[in-house]
């Protein structure tokens, strides 16, 4: 009895022993399901932080090469702006340096306009080659910065089979002085100041001028605009620099086919394009074109 006493109460204390660790596997697995679920969140969180910590390092490396792109970019602008500024000014020294050379009395009306004192001559002037002269006993100048111009054009009239020489070309003060002189006393002075400038007012002063002739005229200018010669001129002439001063009705004297002036090329083809003479522009324009006259 005693023995299947003690087996029974052995039976008891096994089963409450199971009893009791059931309850505390309870207790321990719910700890544990808790503890878990709070890690889950825990780790939930930390990733979505770490999602948006992203999203703004995204953003901002974004707003940062935006940054870097327009500070780039507007460097370079202020880079190039200087560039172009520097170019600029060294062009503008480059023109005034350019224009301090050139005779600015060049492209100055004359006519009865502006007057050349007793002493001006050109700073440099050469003589024509008597091969295209008229008269080869006689000397003819030209300002240096044309003469290349002047040769071209009769070069090309030789090769269009036109027969052009110079008859006239630079006059000092004094020789205009005596030729208005002897006009003066052939024709009387009214007639004279048609044709005939009074010194200091003469173009040809200036060495950029020549009076043209041909043959088969007796060695005169008159019925000069009848031939070949001024038919070429008039058609060739601008593309090497030189303009007719006093085409018919102008303001100043009689029509003068014979006599051309050299203005540089960009102005005598921009006169010939508009069908327009030097006199009728303003002087203010034609000093524009000072810069390059001898280009």
């Amino acid at each position: 009895m005693r023995q299947n006493t003690d087996m029974t109460h052995s039976t008891r204390r096994i089963s409450v022993s199971q009893e009791i660790a059931g309850v505390l596997f309870l207790i321990v697995f719910a700890a544990l399901g808790a503890g878990g679920y709070m890690g889950y969140m825990y780790v939930t969180e930390l990733s979505k932080s770490v999602g948006d910590l992203r999203s703004e390092l995204a953003f901002t490396t974004e707003q940062l090469e935006a940054r870097i792109h327009a500070s780039h970019t507007l460097l370079l602008a202020e880079i190039n702006e200087e560039q172009e500024n520097v170019s600029s000014l060294a062009e503008n020294i480059g023109t005034l340096e350019k224009l301090s050379k050139t005779d600015p009395e060049l492209l100055q009306k004359y006519s009865k306009v502006f007057f050349l004192n007793e002493h001006y001559k050109p700073e440099r002037i050469v003589e024509i080659p008597e091969e295209y002269t008229y008269d080869e006993d006689r000397t003819y100048q030209i300002h240096a910065g044309v003469w290349p111009h002047l040769e071209d054009l009769l070069k090309r009239a030789k090769r269009d089979n036109i027969e052009l020489y110079v008859f006239s070309a630079f006059r000092s003060f004094d020789e205009q002085n005596a030729i208005k002189g002897n006009y003066t006393v052939t024709y009387g002075a009214g007639t004279a100041n048609t044709f005939s400038a009074d010194q200091g007012y003469s173009e040809h002063q200036l060495g950029t001028t020549v009076d043209f002739i041909t043959t088969g005229i007796d060695g005169s200018l008159e019925g000069f605009e009848t031939t070949k010669a001024y038919e070429w001129l008039r058609d060739n002439a601008h593309r090497y620099g030189f303009t007719l001063s006093y085409p018919p009705s102008n303001s100043y004297y009689v029509f003068e086919p014979w006599h051309w002036r050299f203005v540089g090329e960009d102005l005598a083809i921009d006169l010939h394009n508009d069908n327009e003479y030097f006199y009728d522009r303003d002087q203010r324009e034609i000093d524009e074109y000072l810069i390059s006259i001898f280009d």
